[in-house]
C-alpha cells in the first residue's frame, strides 16, 4: 500500500514538475530570441525571454490578454529585426492561456497589476531606463507604463493599439469573456467565473473610453517620445490611434497603412529603427 503524500509535498512535487515540463518542452520563440528564463515575486511567475545586447528595448506582444512571447512574430518579429542594436526583452504575459506565466487576478487593478510585471521584469534585470515597442494590449499598456514610470520610459512606440470605440464599448470584454476567461477557468480551477467577470468589468468597463489606461488630459501632457502605427479593425480603431497621436506633443505617426501590403513593412520597420536610434541616451 503506498504512502500517502501530505498537501504541502504534493505542491512541491506539482511545482517540480511542472518546472520540469517547462525546461523539457520545445518553446515555439519570435525568431532570434533565446532560451526562456524564469521571474518570480510572491506568488508571481513571469516567464521571459531575450536576446541582443545594447540599450534595453522591452517587446509586447498583441494577442489581447494571450499575449506570448511566440506573439511576437506577427506582423513582424522585432527580434531579428532589432537584437543587433538593442537588448531586446519579451515575456508572457501573467495567465496568457498560450503562454506559461501565471499570477493572481487582481480584480481591483488589472491594468496595474500587469504594469508591475513589466517594471519588476526591468528590476529584476537590473534595468532603469529602457525603450518599449508594443502591440495590439501593449498599447494601453504603454500608456500605463508611462503614467507608473515617466523616468523610466525613454521612447514608445505604439503599433497597432488597442482602443474603445464609442459604438463598440463591450467590444473587449464580450470577446474575453468568451474566449479567454472560460480557458482560464479549465486552466485554474480556483479561479470562477464571477472572478473572470469582476476582473474584465474592472478592465474594460470601469473606464470604457479612449486607451482604457490613461485620459486624454494625460497624453496630452506626456513628454515622452512616441512613435504610433495605426491600424483600423474593431479591436485597433483608427481614429483612437490618431487621437492620441494629435494629442501627444512628442508624437510621431507612420504611413497607413503600413501593413498592406507587405512591401510597405519593411517601410515601417526602418521608420521605428530612425525613431528609436534618435531618442536613445547618447551614453548608450
Amino acid at each position: 500500500m503506498g504512502s500517502k503524500i501530505g498537501p504541502t509535498r504534493r505542491t512541491a512535487l506539482a511545482t517540480g514538475a511542472a518546472a520540469v515540463a517547462i525546461a523539457a518542452a520545445p518553446r515555439v520563440f519570435a525568431q532570434g530570441a533565446s532560451a526562456m528564463s524564469v521571474y518570480e515575486k510572491g506568488t508571481v511567475r513571469i516567464i521571459y525571454t531575450e536576446a541582443g545586447s545594447g540599450f534595453p528595448l522591452l517587446l509586447i506582444a498583441g494577442g489581447g490578454l494571450n499575449s506570448t512571447i511566440a506573439g511576437l512574430s506577427s506582423p513582424f518579429d522585432p527580434f531579428p529585426e532589432f537584437k543587433g542594436e538593442y537588448r531586446c526583452i519579451a515575456a508572457d504575459l501573467r495567465n496568457a492561456n498560450t503562454g506559461q506565466s501565471s499570477g493572481p487576478l487582481e480584480s481591483d487593478r488589472p491594468w496595474d497589476a500587469y504594469t508591475d510585471d513589466h517594471l519588476g521584469l526591468m528590476d529584476h534585470l537590473g534595468i532603469d531606463k529602457f525603450m518599449v515597442m508594443g502591440f495590439c494590449i501593449g498599447g494601453p499598456f504603454i500608456w500605463n507604463l508611462l503614467k507608473r514610470a515617466p523616468n523610466r520610459v525613454v521612447a514608445a512606440v505604439l503599433a497597432q493599439p488597442s482602443g474603445s470605440r464609442p459604438e463598440a464599448r463591450d467590444l473587449f470584454y464580450e470577446t474575453n469573456m468568451k474566449g479567454w476567461g472560460p480557458d482560464l477557468i479549465k486552466r485554474r480551477p480556483e479561479i470562477t467565473p464571477a472572478m473572470v467577470e469582476k476582473f474584465l468589468t474592472r478592465m474594460y468597463r470601469t473606464n470604457p473610453d479612449f486607451v482604457f489606461t490613461v485620459t486624454r488630459e494625460f497624453v496630452h501632457n506626456c513628454q515622452t517620445p512616441v512613435l504610433i502605427l495605426p491600424d483600423d479593425i474593431p479591436a485597433h480603431p483608427y481614429a483612437v490611434a490618431m487621437e492620441a497621436a494629435m494629442l501627444a506633443p512628442k508624437a510621431e505617426v507612420s504611413i497607413f497603412p503600413w501593413k498592406e501590403p507587405k512591401e510597405r513593412i519593411p517601410l515601417a520597420i526602418r521608420q521605428i529603427r530612425s525613431f528609436l536610434k534618435a531618442h536613445r541616451p547618447a551614453s548608450a
